[in-house]
């Protein structure tokens, strides 16, 4: 194999999932009701009126989940906490239940060498701090702290990465402004109060892990790290004129720089806050808040899928544009192939921080199904998966610092506002049995994970 298909040594080979995509057991052993079994719930709300209660039923069946992984040999298994398993209301007492579970999978995943990576926050908001204003309420950063820092004197050393918040973008902007995830609000003056709730949870939880200085569980372990997971896109002007290069530059700033700019440059980008300012949004920013936002972190993730072409669109509120149709091939989620994704994201990451990158989610939906002789050929998937991880050897090639790369996702769930139909996994899920099959992409990963590169095609 020759060396531009060869990873560095220690490279992390992983697979990424969400605790309310795949866990199910939505009110068992304790549990409380988070935002989106409330919104699940609501008719309507998600394709086909499909919800998470069953999912993937990963709450009982955990430990076959976690063979399929040592199977595939993933060296990092990225997964989310439920803040409603460990809080059921989301602070005071904790839900020893809840917790227990957790644990038993951080241990089962150490025992098979396969590393925890552990988002703190993957959307699924407690409902009953929704009731009390959710994160248009600033009381919910400091709970979202709260919760952190028992998490870290209950599992820190345990758990080699620790992530803050996946995609805030996504909880502001979709949960807030289009409504199209929980809690399913449309009001757009609530994005920016939102966001900046988000991050400010987001720093206190560094402190609060630095406080807590957890130490590896055992002298040969690396120490814990934190850091946190943002949506970077590329984004690509329809044309050369002012205008397409104008509202190509503010939808950057929404998705983009709007978050990296506060962790990594001292405070929001001034222009993106005078295109809110001047449709009466602004952040609801407190001496100190900056500060805390900008805590040192140990590295960053970043997912990305495709990119977006963006053309002028004055009557657009948010945005001032509108994306155009993809220029080529398509996933079954309408988002155009684009390999390139993959490079430009680390570039625009690089823009702001030195820091060790991790590419913590990418892959496809397609729309797989079950052969007659009972397997999944998903060589679209492989195509993808082949051209983008060899998008992110030609990064490590330019210098970038990439350590990690984590395929979303480990095994077909529910994907939000879209249900079960679209198909994302390596691992076929039939939600009617539960029975798990490896696709064709999952052999082809377990190949690129024992060569620790990309084989001669």
């Amino acid at each position: 194999m020759s060396d531009n298909l060869t990873f560095p040594p220690g490279f992390i080979w992983g697979a990424a999932t969400a605790a309310y995509q795949i866990e199910g057991a939505w009110d068992t052993d304790g549990k409380g009701e988070s935002i989106w079994d409330r919104f699940a719930h609501t008719p309507g709300k998600i394709a086909g009126g499909d919800t998470g209660d069953m999912a993937c039923d990963h709450y009982h069946r955990w430990q076959e989940d976690v063979a399929h992984m040592a199977a595939l040999g993933l060296s990092s298994y990225r997964f989310s906490i439920a803040w409603t398993r460990v809080f059921p209301d989301g602070g005071a007492q904790p839900n020893q239940r809840g917790l227990d579970f957790y644990r038993r999978l951080v241990e089962a995943l150490n025992s098979r060498g396969i590393a925890p990576a552990v988002t703190l926050y993957h959307w699924d908001l407690p409902q009953a701090l929704q009731d009390r204003g959710g994160w248009l309420n600033r009381d919910t950063a400091l709970r979202f702290a709260e919760y952190a820092a028992f998490l870290f004197r209950q599992l820190g050393g345990e758990v080699p990465l620790w992530i803050t918040h996946n995609e805030p973008f996504m909880q502001a902007f979709y949960g807030h402004g289009t409504g199209e995830n929980a809690p399913g609000h449309r009001n757009p003056w609530e994005i920016l109060t939102v966001g900046h709730h988000l991050l400010l949870s987001h720093g206190l939880a560094v402190e609060a892990f630095r406080a807590a200085a957890p130490r590896p569980a055992s002298p040969a372990a690396p120490a814990p790290q934190i850091g946190i997971v943002l949506f970077i896109w590329p984004q690509h002007a329809a044309s050369d004129s002012p205008r397409d290069l104008a509202a190509n530059s503010v939808v950057d700033g929404s998705m983009n720089r709007l978050f990296l700019a506060p962790l990594f440059a001292d405070g929001y980008p001034d222009d993106i806050l005078r295109h809110f300012a001047r449709r009466g949004m602004r952040p609801a920013v407190r001496p100190g808040d900056m500060a805390i936002i900008g805590r040192p972190l140990d590295f960053l993730g970043i997912n990305t899928y495709t990119r977006l072409i963006n053309r002028a669109a004055p009557r657009d509120l948010l945005s001032g544009a509108r994306q155009l149709p993809p220029h080529g091939p398509t996933t079954a989620m309408g988002w155009e192939i684009y390999p390139d994704c993959i490079g430009e994201a680390l570039r625009k990451a690089r823009e702001y921080t030195t820091l060790p990158l991790f590419i913590a989610e990418n892959g496809a939906a397609f729309d797989d199904v079950v052969g007659p002789d009972g397997t999944v050929d998903d060589q679209p998937r492989v195509d993808y998966l082949r051209a983008h991880i060899a998008a992110a050897r030609r990064a490590i090639a330019e210098g970038i610092d990439l350590r990690g790369y984590y395929i979303w996702t480990l095994m077909d769930n529910f994907e939000w506002s879209k249900g079960l139909g679209k198909r994302f996994g390596l691992i076929y899920t039939d939600f009617t049995t539960q029975r798990r099959i490896w696709k064709r992409s999952a052999h082809w990963y377990r190949d690129v994970i024992a060569r620790n590169g990309l084989p001669q095609e």
